[in-house]
C-alpha cells in the first residue's frame, strides 16, 4: 500500500521533471536570441546542436502548417468548382426539359383556318390565354404565357378584334395581338376628332345603325354624360381604340368612350367643375395646332384674349359651329353673328368644346406657355411654322406672309 510518503516522492518527480522541461525550454529560447547574435560568444557544442534540432523542427512545423492551408484551399476549390458544374448540369436539363415541355404544349403552327378572338380592355394575360385555348387557337395557356414573357409583351396586348388561325404557335399569336394595325373592327377615336366623324365610324364598324347613336346623344335621361357637360357630348369621347364588335349597342359603345374620358380627367386631377372649361379650350388648340411645340403658346394666346375680354378670333370654332370646315367658310359666314359658336364677334368660350382633345392639348391648356402673345398665324403650312406676337401690326405682316406662300403653293 503507498503512503503518505510514497506519494509526495511521485509529486515531487513530476514537478521537478516539469520544471527542468520548462527551465530547459527557456535556455533553448535565450540560445537560440544568443545564436542569431553575431556579437554574441559561440555557445557550447551540444547546445548549438540543440539550437539546430529546434530551428530544424520550427521549420518544418511551418511548413506543416503551410501544406495544411494549402491543402484545405484546394480542397475548397474543388468542392466549389464541383458545385458550379453540378448547379450547370441541371440547369442544361431544366432548360432542356422546360424547351422539351414548352414545345409539347404549343402547336408548331401556322395554323388552318380562321377564327376572329376579341380581346377586352382589361383582360389580362391569362384571361386571354384562355380564351385563346377555348377556340383552339393555341394548344396550352402555359405556351402563350411564356410566349408573353420571352417577347416582354405584357403591356403591349391590344384590345380588339383579330383574325387568327386555330392551332398556331404561341409566338406567332403574340406578333399579332400586339400590332395595332391587325385589329379588326375597332374604332379609333382620334384627337381632334369632331364627334360626327366618331359616330359615323362606329356605325360603320359595329353595324348598327346611326340613329341609334343619335338617338342616344339626344336622350337627355341616357345618363351616360356628368352634369358638368350640360348635355353636350362634343369633347367626352377619350381618344383611344374601342371595341365596337365586341359592344351590343350604341349605347354601350357611347358609354365606354365617355367613360375613359372622365377616368382621364380625374387622373389628371382637374376639379370636376372645371371638366368643361379644360375640355373647350383644349379642343380649340387641338383644332389650331398642327405641331406639338406650339400647343402651350396657343394656349397662352387663349388665356391673354380671355384675360382682356377680346373675342378669340379663330376660324375653326366659327367653322364648326356651322358643321363645316374652316377652309370652306365665307365671308358672309365670318360676319354671321347669329352663330354662337361666331369667335369672331363674341367673346368668351364658345358653348361647348368643338372636338374631342387630345392629351397633348390638355396637358399645354392645364400648363400654358409664357408669353405675352395675342396673335398667331401659321405662316406656312407645308412645315407648320407659326409665328406669335403682341403687335397688331405685326400679325398683319404674318398674315401677308401666308398670303404671298398660298399663292405660290396653289392646291
Amino acid at each position: 500500500m503507498t503512503n503518505d510518503n510514497d506519494l509526495f516522492d511521485v509529486f515531487s518527480k513530476d514537478a521537478a521533471r516539469d520544471h527542468v522541461d520548462s527551465s530547459r525550454a527557456a535556455q533553448l529560447v535565450s540560445d537560440m536570441k544568443i545564436h542569431e547574435d553575431a556579437a554574441a560568444p559561440p555557445l557550447p557544442p551540444q547546445r548549438r546542436r540543440d539550437v539546430r534540432l529546434a530551428r530544424k523542427q520550427l521549420r518544418q512545423k511551418k511548413r506543416r502548417k503551410i501544406l495544411a492551408l494549402l491543402l484545405s484551399i484546394l480542397l475548397l476549390c474543388g468542392i466549389t468548382y464541383g458545385g458550379y458544374k453540378v448547379v450547370t448540369v441541371l440547369r442544361h436539363v431544366t432548360h432542356t426539359s422546360v424547351q422539351k415541355e414548352s414545345q409539347n404544349l404549343d402547336y408548331p403552327g401556322p395554323g388552318t383556318g380562321s377564327v376572329v378572338i376579341t380581346i377586352d380592355e382589361g383582360d389580362d394575360t391569362t384571361k386571354i390565354a384562355q380564351k385563346l385555348v377555348d377556340a383552339d387557337v393555341i394548344r396550352s395557356s402555359g405556351a402563350f404565357i411564356k410566349a408573353v414573357e420571352v417577347a416582354q409583351a405584357a403591356n403591349k396586348l391590344q384590345a380588339g378584334s383579330f383574325e387568327l388561325k386555330k392551332k398556331m404557335a404561341a409566338a406567332d399569336v403574340v406578333t399579332i395581338i400586339t400590332d395595332p394595325t391587325k385589329i379588326t373592327g375597332s374604332l379609333i377615336v382620334k384627337p381632334g376628332e369632331r364627334n360626327s366623324d366618331v359616330i359615323t365610324a362606329a356605325a360603320q364598324l359595329s353595324g348598327i345603325d346611326k340613329s341609334e347613336f343619335d338617338r342616344v346623344m339626344q336622350d337627355p335621361n341616357a345618363g351616360i354624360l356628368p352634369a358638368a357637360a350640360q348635355g353636350n357630348y362634343e369633347g367626352w369621347f377619350e381618344p383611344g381604340t374601342y371595341n365596337t364588335k365586341g359592344q351590343k349597342s350604341a349605347q354601350e359603345i357611347i358609354s365606354a368612350m365617355v367613360s375613359k374620358r372622365i377616368a382621364k380627367l380625374q387622373k389628371l386631377g382637374i376639379p370636376e367643375d372645371q371638366y368643361r372649361t379644360v375640355l373647350i379650350k383644349a379642343s380649340i388648340v387641338d383644332a389650331e395646332v398642327n405641331k406639338s411645340e406650339y400647343y402651350g403658346k396657343v394656349a397662352r394666346v387663349i388665356e391673354n384674349r380671355l384675360s382682356i375680354n377680346m373675342p378669340l378670333g379663330m376660324d375653326t370654332i366659327v367653322a364648326y359651329g356651322l358643321g363645316i370646315r374652316g377652309v370652306d367658310l365665307t365671308n358672309a359666314q365670318l360676319n354671321d353673328s347669329s352663330n354662337p359658336y361666331n369667335a369672331r364677334i363674341h367673346t368668351g368660350l364658345p358653348p361647348s368644346a368643338i372636338n374631342n382633345p387630345g392629351d397633348s392639348a390638355i396637358q399645354a391648356v392645364l400648363n400654358p406657355e409664357q408669353g405675352n402673345w395675342l396673335y398667331f398665324v401659321t405662316v406656312n403650312l407645308s412645315t407648320g411654322e407659326t409665328k406669335f406676337t403682341n403687335s397688331e401690326s405685326e400679325f398683319e405682316q404674318y398674315v401677308k406672309e401666308y398670303k404671298e406662300w398660298e399663292a405660290n403653293n396653289p392646291s
